[in-house]
């Protein structure tokens, strides 16, 4: 992605280009916003105030800004502003149009670098989404202007499979602010592609706020040291994909990282509303509980392949829900068939539901949106046992997996209890073209 270069005069005209600013000072604070959101605000009033003739001719000579010691010390002390993460411009102007840079980077030595297929991308906010735009062929950068998107949330990448050399595996989408500069990386180191992976042709990437690239010149200009950087997430890779097979975690991981996804989440709803990060990266995310929910699937699973054909968690919901479907009778008294059969009607209807969308997502796709749909309308703990009781389980799963550990499932089934209190909103992008 081509650097964004630092500039005051730039940044002056960004401000001056919203309409919906009608006055000088409102100009001043709408600059002010955006040069404390992109960490630049020390940076520009030194660069201003170093015109010392104007200075001059704008304050008297006892003023604050023209006592050399003075200026330093308020200067220095606005350097400590950037520790923080600001979106005071973002969240203020909202209806402004933005213009995005949006890059797809594929895997270019494990598959073409160019698809012949149709690609399309399309990027989700927390103030709305682009729709689906579509890219150009042998073009892997686009721009677009769009209504101010918020804190960028997720992206969806596909094709429309066409053409000889149709399969396609993607890295990463990076997304930027021209704006305020800020860049997100939607990681997704997945193939595109009918009859590899899962067969997916469209998939959900969830977005990853990337440090600013300029640090290392900023810092040169400045007497603090710069931030340290926190690891970025590492791409996500089922394990029935490239690499995930090698790095199968132990049954005390996969229950330590279920614990921790789902108290995530709780801890979510106790802050305050405006303190709230975003639901969807915890739900969807490197460490969310979609991903420590298929961990805990894949345990213990027979085969990820049968005659050279991968076999996924997904395979097993639709057996069961096939078995479900042309059972007459479960449970031993009439009570508990009734309400098991009731809750095997639910289960059903939902990913029969999943399987019917007209959106070409693969088998991982689907059971994110089971887990997605589950946590939302507090399912999941009723869904579990059933999966437990099928018969197919000793069909698919060793002895030793978890989910035929029946005290490992009720710990799970209480875990997931706890979330039932709260009111889970999914994003428009998790759920599109799904009606339940």
């Amino acid at each position: 992605m081509p650097f964004l270069r630092v500039s005051l005069i730039q940044d002056m005209r960004h401000i001056q280009n919203v309409s919906e600013i009608k006055t000088d000072v409102g100009r001043a604070r709408g600059w002010i916003r955006l040069s404390l959101e992109k960490k630049l605000l020390s940076q520009h009033l030194k660069q201003l105030l170093s015109n010392q003739a104007l200075t001059k001719k704008l304050y008297k000579r006892y003023a604050f800004l023209r006592c050399e010691e003075e200026k330093e010390q308020f200067l220095y002390h606005l350097l400590t502003l950037n520790t923080v993460d600001y979106f005071c411009f973002t969240s203020v102007f909202t209806t402004i149009m933005i213009p995005y840079r949006a890059v797809i980077i594929p895997i270019k030595k494990l598959s073409n670098a160019i698809t012949t297929s149709n690609p399309w991308v399309s990027v989700s906010g927390e103030l709305g989404d682009s729709g689906v735009m579509q890219i150009p062929k042998n073009v892997l950068e686009i721009t677009f202007d769009c209504q101010n998107l918020g804190k960028l949330t997720t992206a969806q990448i596909g094709h429309d499979n066409s053409g000889l050399l149709a399969k396609w595996l993607v890295d990463c989408v990076m997304v930027r602010n021209e704006i305020t500069g800020h860049t997100y990386k939607f990681p997704c180191g997945r193939w595109l592609g009918k009859g590899v992976d899962d067969g997916s042709l469209e998939r959900i990437l969830i977005g990853e706020l990337l440090m600013p690239c300029a640090d290392e010149d900023l810092s040169k200009q400045c007497r603090t040291p710069p931030l340290q950087r926190s690891p970025t997430q590492t791409r996500r890779l089922s394990i029935t994909s490239l690499a995930g097979r090698n790095n199968k975690p132990n049954a005390g991981q996969i229950q330590e990282a279920i614990g921790e996804a789902v108290n995530n989440i709780v801890k979510h709803f106790h802050k305050p509303e405006k303190e709230r990060g975003s639901l969807t990266i915890l739900l969807c995310g490197e460490n969310g509980l979609v991903s420590a929910l298929e961990q805990f699937f894949h345990h213990g699973f027979k085969s990820s392949r049968i005659f050279q054909k991968n076999v996924f968690v997904w395979d097993f919901i639709e057996k069961a829900v096939a078995y479900f479907e042309m059972t007459d009778q479960i449970g031993d008294t009439e009570e508990e068939t009734e309400s098991f059969r009731s809750m095997c009607k639910v289960f059903c209807h939902y990913a029969n539901a999943i399987n019917v969308t007209p959106r070409n997502i693969g088998k991982d796709g689907k059971f994110q949106f089971l887990v997605c749909l589950g946590a939302r309308d507090h399912l999941l703990p009723q869904w579990i046992p059933l999966l437990v009781e099928c018969p197919l389980i000793t069909r698919m799963y060793e002895e030793y997996a978890l989910l035929r550990d029946h005290l490992t499932v009720n710990s799970l089934i209480r875990v997931l209890q706890t979330v039932h209190e709260f009111n889970i909103t999914l994003e428009s992008s998790l759920v599109k073209g799904i009606t339940l």
